[in-house]
């Protein structure tokens, strides 16, 4: 059954006006996925629209051809505004529009994700602004689907129980390899790691009947993103093994 849904998440940051419009609208991956905005032409991604395009100020993109079975319809809003004087922004972000199916399901998993994403955003403009990044994102294998999934990925990385937001914790990496890192989100859903040179994400989808993923946005000067995706698609296989 269609119905309307609508998710508003409001924010200040340490980051200019113009660093987060350019973080939200210049295709990097640094913190979502690579998507461009056609200011000129008024287009964005998935077939978008951009009925407001005021730089640094309001981004909408439109799209009523989502391309996905249970949506319809989907809008994103983003309202940027200056604070002290310029040197902080306040955002406001709506993403709203029409899920056709499993109205419960698809509206927690998006307002869900959409928090961890725009975390991942202040993350990214925080530390990261303008870097040049290689960036990967796959899915797990079918096992990873299961209900206990995100527990297996926690105790792959070697996470105790009882480590929270902001610690700085040694994980266990591809091959073995030990990382230093702040565990910068951390909840029953989502784990979030930044080292000095990445930000890389761990997304517990096995909750709403997908497969665990990873994400991962790497600023090293040396980076290749098929060799990340092919050594943690290694990692997320072998803890499912």
């Amino acid at each position: 059954m269609s119905k309307e849904f609508e998710i508003v998440y409001e924010f200040e940051v340490d980051a200019t006006p113009g660093e987060v419009w350019d973080a939200i609208t210049s295709g990097t991956g640094g913190w979502l996925w690579p998507m461009e905005f056609d200011g000129e032409k008024r287009t964005g991604p998935f077939g978008s629209t951009l009925t407001n395009f005021d730089p640094p100020h309001r981004l909408t993109a439109l799209s009523e051809d989502v391309g996905f079975p249970t949506q319809s319809l989907n809008q994103i809003d983003e309202t940027i505004e200056p604070r002290d004087d310029g040197r902080r922004a306040w955002v406001r972000y709506v993403h709203s529009g029409i899920f056709t199916d499993d109205w419960d399901n698809q509206y927690d998993g998006a307002r869900k994700h959409n928090a961890f994403y725009l975390h991942t955003l202040r993350e990214y403009v925080t530390h990261f602004a303008g870097r040049p990044v290689a960036f990967a994102t796959f899915d797990g294998p079918d096992a990873s689907t299961a209900a206990d999934a995100f527990g297996v990925v926690g105790r792959a990385l070697g996470l105790a129980d009882g480590a929270a937001e902001g610690a700085r914790v040694e994980v266990r990496g591809p091959e073995g390899q030990l990382l230093d890192a702040v565990l910068d989100f951390r909840d029953p859903y989502f784990i979030g790691l930044r080292t000095d040179s990445a930000l890389i994400r761990f997304f517990g989808r096995n909750h709403w009947g997908a497969p665990v993923g990873i994400s991962v946005h790497d600023f090293a000067p040396d980076a290749d993103a098929k060799t990340n995706e092919l050594a943690w698609r290694n990692w997320l296989d072998g803890a499912f093994a």
